[in-house]
This record gives C-alpha cells, structure tokens and sequence, in this order.
C-alpha cells in the first residue's frame, strides 16, 4: 500500500476551494464582474490544485471550454473549486466550477465550469512526473474519462484543419447560412 501512496493521490488530497468578495474594482463597463478577472482567478486556482497534487510549481498548457453562463455582479460572493480530473505523465487536467452568491438573498448561480490543462515542472523548468489519482467513485472515473476522449477530440480536430491537409471544399457547405462572404484571393 506505501508504494500506491507515493505513486498515487487521492483526489481529495489536493482539491482547493476559494471565496472571494467581487468589487467595483472588478467590474466592466456594464457593471459586471469582467471576464479576465474571473480567468486570472481560475488560472490562480488551478495552479494552486496542480501545484498541490504534484509536489511542483505548475504551468497552464491549454483552458478547454470557457462559457461565461451567468454574469456576476458587483458585491457578490464568488466560489471557486478545483480538483484533479485526470493524471498523464507529466501533466493534469483540473477541473474549475464557478459559482456566485447574492450575499442578501442567499441565491447562488452556477457561472463557469472549465478544464484546465497544466505541467509540472521542476527546478530547472523541465517536465516532470506526476502523481496519478485515485479513483474512488463513479463521477470520479466519468471525470477521468471525459478528459480521455476531450485530448482525443482536440487531436482530431487539430490535425483535421492542419493546412497541410485542409481541403476548403470540403467545408463550403458549412458557409451556406453563414454570416460571411467568400472572395478567394489566393487558391492555396
């Protein structure tokens, strides 16, 4: 069991939790809490999650999905929480819920979920290992993997448009209903 436990984590063991107040310091031009306050707030967190379950300081590879589906406003309490979705190598995906709070009514809205890919890195800037997780119930192994099957997806899709091999015909139908206008300068 000592060689699971220097090998492996409980999810648990690293999951992070904040609250913060949102003031007029961080709100946009409509008076809503601005989106690049709330990503540099989730950067911080997920960070913080990677750096605790690898032992090391972490960097953001890639942010999967970031859909803002309700606005914070001023004065409210934001709650973010993170835990370790997916262990590879060297990197980890950590899953993000953001979640407001009207301090005087008590409603709370979920605002953000998102998956935030990070590296461990040692002293001298290079990859290094990490712990795998352990998976201790159902929603545990959907989380690990959704995360399997996302990488997969982005690979597709990335070298389904590399311009080595795009062929745009075989994408003009998408333009049909769409809000552009098509004038090939160039044929390649």
């Amino acid at each position: 069991m000592d060689e699971i436990k220097n090998k492996f984590k409980n999810i648990r063991e690293s999951q992070v939790t904040i609250t913060q107040l949102m003031l007029p310091s961080h709100s946009n031009f409509s008076g809503k809490i601005h989106g690049g306050h709330i990503l540099n707030l989730m950067d911080q967190i997920a960070f913080a999650c990677a750096s605790k379950h690898s032992g090391n300081y972490c960097v953001t590879a890639s942010v999967n999905k970031v859909d803002f589906l309700n606005p914070i406003e001023v004065g409210e309490l934001v709650t973010m929480s993170a835990s370790i979705n997916y262990t590879g190598r060297t990197s980890m995906v950590v899953g993000l819920r953001v979640e407001s709070e009207n301090i005087r009514t008590g409603e709370k809205k979920h605002c953000n979920s998102s998956y935030f890919t990070m590296v461990a890195k040692d002293e001298n800037g290079k990859s290094a290992p990490v712990p795998g997780i352990i998976l201790t119930s159902k929603n545990e192994i959907r989380r690990f993997a959704r995360s399997i099957k996302r990488q997969e997806e982005g690979r597709n899709r990335t070298s389904r448009f590399s311009s080595k091999i795009f062929k745009a015909d075989d994408y003009l139908h998408l333009f049909e209903n769409s809000n552009s206008k098509i004038i090939l300068l160039d044929k390649h």
